[in-house]
This record gives C-alpha cells, sequence and structure tokens, in this order.
C-alpha cells in the first residue's frame, strides 16, 4: 500500500512538472505579440455613438416588423439568448427559405475588419442592408421599411431624439447606423482576455498548454487580433481540401464578390471569440463538435494531424474565449397603426 501511494505521488509529480514544462515562461508575451485584449466598446466609423442611437438600435433590432413577412427580426438569426447566432447549419428566412451559409455570432463582430463570410460588406452598417433586403432573409424593401417606421409614432420619437436637426431622421442609412451603434455594443469580456492583461489565475494549466499549441501549431498565424480572427481572407484547404460536405463545391466564397480565380474558395477568417457556444462550424454549417473542428482545422490548413492530447488542449484554450454576455431586456416595440403595411406570408420552399 505505502508503494502504491509512493508511486502515485511521484507519477503526479512528474504529470505536474511536465504541465509546468509545457507552459512557455513567457506566454503571455508571446500572446501579447499576436493578440488583443477586448477594449472598451468602439465607435462604429464616421457614427458616433449616443445613447439614444443605442436605444433606438436596439428597438430595430429585435423588431421582426423590418421583414416583410412580419416573422424575421435580426435576433431570429442572431440569436443575443443563444451566442448571437441561430444554432443552425443554414439560417431559414422569407418563405421558409433556406439560406446558403451558416449566420455568424453577431458578438464582437464589430472587430471583424469586414463582414459576411465573403467579406462583402465593409462595416456593420453595410452588413445591417443586406438581410434586410435579401429575398431568403428578411425580404423587404428600404421603402417600405422607411414606410413602416413612419407609420409608428413612437419610432417617429425615437429617430428624432437619436438623429436631432434631421428634416426626415427615419431614413433607411439612419436605421442601419442605429443598428450598428447597439452591435457595437455587443462584446463580451472572456478569461483569454483577463489573462492578456495579467491574471495568472483567469486559465487554467490545460487552457495554457493549448495556447501555446495554437501558437506553436501556426493557428494563430490567421487567427489573430483582438477577435482572433476576422481580420483577413484565406481559402479553406491550404494544404488539403476538406471534404464536399463540409466545403460545398457550389459556394466559390470571395470568388463571386472578386470574379478572381484566385479567391475561388476563399472566405473571412472565422472570428473565435464564444466559438464553444456556436456551433456548428464553418461556413457551411456541416461540423457540430468542436474538437472534430479543430482537427479538420490541422489537416486542411496546416496539413498535420494533431493528437488527441493536442485537440483537447486548444479546446480547453478555446473555451476560455468564451465570454461574458451582456444581459439583455427585450424591449417593448412601438404598436402599429392603421397606415403600418400589412406583412406579406407566403411559404416560398422549405
Amino acid at each position: 500500500m505505502k508503494f502504491l501511494f509512493t508511486a502515485m505521488a511521484v507519477a503526479l509529480v512528474a504529470a505536474t512538472a511536465f504541465a509546468a514544462q509545457s507552459i512557455p515562461p513567457d506566454l503571455r508575451e508571446t500572446a501579447l505579440a499576436i493578440f488583443k485584449p477586448l477594449p472598451s466598446i468602439p465607435e462604429v466609423t464616421n457614427n458616433p455613438r449616443t445613447p439614444e442611437k443605442i436605444a433606438l438600435g436596439k428597438a430595430l433590432f429585435f423588431d421582426p416588423r423590418l421583414s416583410s413577412s412580419g416573422v424575421f427580426s435580426c435576433n431570429s438569426c442572431h440569436n443575443l439568448a443563444t451566442g448571437g447566432d441561430d444554432n443552425r447549419e443554414t439560417s431559414i428566412g422569407h418563405g421558409w427559405q433556406k439560406g446558403q451559409r451558416n449566420a455568424p455570432t453577431v458578438f464582437n463582430s464589430v472587430f471583424n475588419k469586414s463582414q459576411f463570410w465573403d467579406g462583402r460588406a465593409e462595416d456593420l452598417k453595410a452588413q445591417a442592408k443586406g438581410p434586410i433586403q435579401g429575398g431568403a432573409e428578411m425580404a423587404n424593401t428600404s421603402h417600405q421599411v422607411v414606410e413602416t417606421l413612419k407609420s409608428m409614432p413612437q419610432y417617429m420619437e425615437w429617430f428624432q431624439s437619436a438623429f436631432p436637426g434631421e428634416a426626415e431622421p427615419i431614413t433607411f442609412d439612419n436605421l442601419t447606423n442605429a443598428l450598428a451603434d447597439y452591435e457595437a455594443t455587443l462584446v463580451t469580456p472572456a478569461p483569454f482576455d483577463a489573462f492578456l492583461n495579467g491574471d495568472d489565475t483567469a486559465i487554467g494549466p490545460e487552457g495554457k498548454q493549448g495556447l501555446a499549441l495554437f501558437i506553436e501549431k501556426g493557428c494563430s498565424s490567421c487567427h489573430s487580433g483582438v477577435n482572433l480572427g476576422g481580420e483577413g481572407y484565406y481559402p479553406f484547404g491550404v494544404v488539403e481540401k476538406p471534404s464536399a460536405n463540409v466545403l460545398p463545391e457550389n459556394d466559390k466564397g470571395r470568388f463571386a464578390i472578386t470574379n478572381v480565380p484566385e479567391d475561388s474558395y476563399v472566405f473571412r477568417v472565422a472570428p473565435l471569440r464564444n466559438v464553444a457556444i456556436t456551433a456548428p462550424y464553418f461556413h457551411s454549417g456541416k461540423v457540430w463538435d468542436l474538437r472534430q473542428a479543430v482537427a479538420t482545422m490541422g489537416t486542411t490548413q496546416l496539413g498535420e494531424e494533431l493528437t488527441q492530447y493536442e485537440v483537447d488542449r486548444i479546446v480547453a484554450f478555446l473555451n476560455s474565449l468564451t465570454g461574458k454576455l451582456p444581459k439583455i431586456a427585450y424591449p417593448l416595440l412601438p404598436t402599429e397603426t392603421a397606415a403600418t403595411p400589412r406583412p406579406q406570408s407566403q411559404i416560398l420552399g422549405k
């Protein structure tokens, strides 16, 4: 019995020593050169933030009357109660149509250099215009949205407060400005930020080992910056092309925007904050398990079969990116009037 306890103690000491050796002493300094802790809520470019605009943007974010059917709001696909996405492979939109790509999380999206998987929107203001007018999403028009908002006196007051001095405060541009201001507040400070800011206890040993591996293996070459991604464009399948199930052949990514052959199957790098709570993964939404997603990235992007130990440690690090979600009180929305356009309910396909 004494021998057994002695052996166990030796094993524990050895394991502890190995764990300590696998965490570089300068890990934080190395990480700070690659990543950045979450800053305070940033201003949206050329769109000064005010409390009135944020409150208006919040109401608009939750209002399904921005859609022609009166069914879909921004929150439908970017649900703030489920990680800022909709936990589906691809979203369901107008007439029960199925979207082409997985809905990215809205949390921390203000830190992305561009929006959408193909980067076709330069910022949150430009992004907001797309789904509202998308035929497979909210299927509305800018004119109809403006008429809908103008029909409700409460919205008239809110827009006047948010955009004082404007003769016509309710415009499509002002609507997207307000939405962008609200979405810019949706940031989620995480244990990883605390670690970068000097708190050694914010991440456990396995998470630190995973961070070291994340850097050592080259994951951080693409997934860097404040959002650990969202800053550049890379082919999906740098070394080995994934299966057609994960990489559908009919979606060539950024090529559809640039028409440059080299942009075939090139996508914006996915930001990794809150990745542990935003399954499924990739633009196709075909992978539901985070460990499988990490292993897939190893073979396709790094050309390496990651061991189970390596995958587990990297996932432990990714868990440290799960931030504190803001408490959201559901807004009370203005009431329709006789002048409010009626919803257009139509099932186009399943």
